[in-house]
């Protein structure tokens, strides 16, 4: 299969990048012919709340060549974006969304494709998780523009048939990510991290987000004993003065580390490797990619039950579902973790998705559902 695939790409970073780029590799092996189209500006700097939206010096990127012709607000480079698109005559356009932001710039190059062409998007979200007045009239103009769809998790699925109904769509789960390395011993990580070595200790990892519930957790950790140990590890998205607030009234403040910064993919192995679970407190959701870079180093997860999130975290088996995203009802499940005293069990829950969900199943699903289009 010839396909064009537009989305974000090297230069650009971040966990959109790294999915990109994984399933673009995988296609290719699969004897697949793919071109990568990307944004020359993916967000205005105005726009963009984090430091930079480029790989650095010290980021491990995986370099795909990929023609940077996208600008997100500029009408012209939809037309010619089309158009460089439309010379590569692919069987298939395939691009990810993620935000409303993008339906006016993605929306119009799907709609000035080659009629022969089917249209495929993989959804991470589609009802967003912070509202803006444009987000019904974006993602409906860049809807309904596709042959096909993707689903990231159930509630995403959901999310679409309530706008179209009639929407064709496959649900995959989020393949487990594979370009970390190695896990790390233990020990090590901690010292690298200059953490205490005999503290249970909970991660929060990825970019700080409101509806990623920081703030619960943080709360939650008040309610545990000395014992315990917190990493907060993620660029904060706008100002991390709440969150600074709360660790100043903390009476646990000396038992929190934060690494508020991009963790770029070299530094991603010490913080997994460090501790004990991996924690998402969030207050809604669709599905999130830190499950899978957990499961990569075979590290159980506890997550709060919203969204999509019980569909890939399965309880008593890769880690423990706490019923409601508050800090009493977190707390109690953090200590049913550690009371417990079994983590084997999550190890080997772990083990059996990894087959699973790699990226060649999820790659070989795509292309098939592609077929019946």
């Amino acid at each position: 299969m010839r396909i064009a695939y537009l989305s974000t790409f090297y230069p650009l970073r971040g966990g959109i990048a790294q999915f990109n780029a994984a399933l673009y590799n995988e296609l290719i092996a699969q004897g697949h012919e793919v071109k990568a189209f990307t944004f020359s500006r993916q967000y205005p700097e105005m726009l963009f709340p984090g430091k930079t939206q480029y790989v650095t010096q010290d980021d491990v990127a995986d370099k795909i060549d990929s023609a940077e012709l996208l600008d997100t607000i500029n009408p012209f480079t939809y037309l010619s974006t089309a158009k460089a698109i439309r010379e590569f005559q692919p069987d298939m356009l395939l691009m990810k969304y993620w935000m409303s932001f993008f339906g006016p710039s993605l929306g119009t190059v799907a709609r000035r494709l080659d009629s022969n062409t089917k249209v495929v998007t993989v959804l991470d979200n589609v009802i967003p998780h912070e509202k803006r007045f444009f987000d019904d009239a974006f993602t409906n103009y860049f809807l309904k523009a596709h042959d096909g769809f993707v689903s990231m998790s159930q509630k995403v699925d959901n999310d679409l048939k309530s706008i179209i109904p009639s929407a064709k769509s496959q649900l995959l789960p989020h393949p487990l990510y594979d370009h970390f390395g190695a896990k790390l011993d233990q020990g090590e990580a901690r010292k690298q991290l200059n953490i205490p070595q005999d503290k249970k200790v909970l991660l929060f990892f990825g970019f700080i987000r409101d509806y990623k519930g920081l703030d619960i957790l943080i709360d939650s950790f008040a309610q545990l004993d000395s014992s315990y140990h917190l990493v907060i590890a993620g660029e904060v998205y706008g100002s991390f003065d709440k969150y600074h607030a709360q660790i100043d009234q903390h009476p646990l403040k000396e038992h929190i580390s934060v690494f508020n910064d991009y963790i770029g993919d070299h530094e991603v192995p010490k913080f997994f490797s460090s501790a004990d679970v991996c924690v998402l407190p969030y207050k809604s959701a669709t599905q999130s990619g830190i499950t899978s870079i957990s499961y990569h180093f075979d590290l159980p997860l506890i997550a709060t039950n919203v969204g999509g999130l019980k569909e890939t975290i399965f309880h008593n088996e890769t880690g423990l579902i706490c019923e409601q995203p508050n800090a009493q009802d977190l707390t109690a499940t953090i200590q049913e973790f550690f009371n417990a005293g079994n983590t084997q069990k999550f190890e080997e829950g772990i083990q059996k998705l990894k087959d699973e969900w790699s990226w060649k199943t999820f790659a070989k699903n795509l292309t098939s559902f592609v077929d019946t289009l």
